[in-house]
């Protein structure tokens, strides 16, 4: 089948949005879904806001900017991703979620479209179930957040993902300007099989005395080289998707480390829910 030329992002949240413009301005088309207009404003906004900044900055022109604008369409019904020869669903790290989108996916998408997920943890196999004779076509792409500045696409194979979606799935991320890494299909993959056991670990130290939250940074960061310290990170990813992260792969291996510490915990029963929801271990109220 030909490259993809076209792809659609089901999902208009901050991977989402960010995996549509990224494709916009590598010259693909975008259709960006949602099941409300609320998202899909913020979208537009995120879009317009980050546009702008790099034609301040000069990373690009204000004709480019207004080309991948328009490469950029949006709206509420799924059956808009027909002739897109991708189709990456984007939505919250939740299985059941995840397998009813797909299975509205496989009903609306092309023959031969590549269905993609963005799941940072969940079984490519076991969503590519849901697809019934289109599970040779289920692929992990997995973005890094901020989209636009991270290099990497973790790309995972489920067990019956076919060796022609892998290598389009391959040379889609490379289109858009990405690094694709191959990892096997388990729970959280590379990325958080290795971070959120981390992450869990720094919120235990806080727990526990062992430094404050900006120390236990500062100590990461200085002394790791880490560009951002592990608590900062979970705020930046979202503490509730690292807790949600964390329980499918408790209840994928049974292995208490990956249980997510009661302070992640209480943090998200409070609504603090990092950046996005202005105060998380760190108040981003004040800027």
């Amino acid at each position: 089948m030909d490259e993809v030329m076209r792809i659609a992002v089901v999902g208009a949240g901050t991977m989402g949005s960010g995996i549509a413009l990224v494709a916009a301005t590598h010259g693909l088309e975008v259709t960006l879904l949602d099941v409300d207009d609320e998202p899909l404003a913020r979208a537009r906004s995120y879009h317009a806001r980050t546009l702008d900044r790099g034609v301040e900055k000069g990373r690009i022109t204000r004709d480019e900017a207004d080309e991948a604008i328009a490469r950029i369409s949006i709206g509420t019904d799924m059956a808009a991703v027909a002739g897109a020869g991708c189709v990456i669903e984007a939505a919250t790290e939740n299985a059941q979620v995840k397998e009813t989108i797909f299975g509205r996916m496989l009903a609306a998408a092309d023959p031969g479209a590549i269905l993609a997920t963005n799941t940072s943890s969940i079984s490519i196999t076991g969503l590519a179930g849901t697809a019934g004779s289109g599970k040779d076509r289920v692929i992990g792409m997995h973005f890094f957040n901020p989209v636009p500045v991270m290099k990497l696409v973790e790309i995972i194979r489920g067990e019956a993902t076919s060796e022609d979606t892998l290598r389009r799935t391959t040379s889609l991320a490379q289109r858009m300007g990405k690094t694709p890494i191959l990892a096997n299909d388990s729970a959280g993959f590379v990325s958080n099989r290795v971070l959120m056991p981390m992450i869990n670990e720094a919120f235990h130290a806080w727990t526990e005395g062992v430094a404050e939250a900006e120390a236990i940074d500062g100590i990461m960061e200085l002394g790791c080289n880490f560009p951002m310290g592990p608590l900062r990170l979970a705020d930046l990813i979202g503490l509730d998707v690292c807790r949600d992260i964390m329980l499918v792969m408790l209840e994928a291996f049974g292995d208490e480390r990956f249980r997510p510490s009661p302070r992640l915990e209480e943090l998200v029963a409070a609504g603090r829910l990092g950046r996005k929801s202005g105060r998380g271990v760190y108040d981003y109220a004040a800027g």
